[in-house]
């Protein structure tokens, strides 16, 4: 069951409070999931469908989740930056996933923005040890930031999505030095109607092969 909650994101007076919803467990999940949701502008927020699914899913794994608002979202304070500021969000949400369950595996997800977002930030945090892109937005900003992470990663689109288009991210892929895999859903578009859950599926056994 997820418990709503706040967490802090810097400090003084540029200090903002952000909303998310946490699940945790009695029987020590050795993994914890930070799921970072879509474009703000766009109406995304921590109850999208695809944030969702993989919420129950990797509950369903008794995997520790935190799902949260990106600032200027929902409750969440602040405004949105364009995906710069949003980071430390995202070292926020690692940081009260941490302090409320001891796990010893921590895997940043995203879907879309937050794919973009959630895998920078994953990539710079040591704390963090496997990161998911669901939808990986390749025109939103520069991805060679990827090229020389060390961490397994796992990257999840639609053929037929138009801003992961598979031969583009097929390329990306193949730069990666670090364990990657490419999962495709066949007949799927950015935004996987009623297919989050293989969306989910495919997540979860990447989760358990690593």
């Amino acid at each position: 069951m997820e418990e709503h909650i706040t967490f802090p994101v810097g400090e003084g007076a540029d200090a903002i409070t952000l909303e998310g919803l946490l699940s945790t467990s009695d029987r020590a999940p050795a993994l914890g999931a930070v799921l970072c949701h879509p474009h703000p502008l766009y109406g995304g927020e921590m109850h999208n469908n695809v944030v969702s699914a993989l919420a129950h899913a990797f509950q369903k794994e008794n995997i520790a989740t935190l799902r949260f608002n990106f600032r200027g979202v929902g409750r969440s304070e602040g405004s949105h930056d364009e995906g710069v500021a949003e980071r430390e969000d995202v070292k926020a949400a690692v940081t009260t996933l941490l302090d409320r369950q001891a796990v010893s595996t921590v895997v940043v997800a995203g879907y879309s923005f937050g794919s973009m977002v959630g895998l920078q930030a994953g990539a710079e945090d040591d704390r963090v040890q496997r990161l998911i892109g669901v939808a990986f937005p390749l025109g939103l900003r520069d991805p060679a930031f990827l090229v020389n992470v060390t961490k397994p990663i796992l990257f999840i689109s639609g053929d037929r999505d138009t801003y992961s288009p598979i031969p583009d991210l097929t390329e990306l892929v193949a730069k990666i030095s670090a364990t990657k895999q490419l999962e495709t859903i066949n007949g799927a578009d950015h935004f996987f109607m009623a297919r989050e859950g293989e969306v989910a599926q495919a997540a979860v056994a990447f989760l358990q092969q690593v």
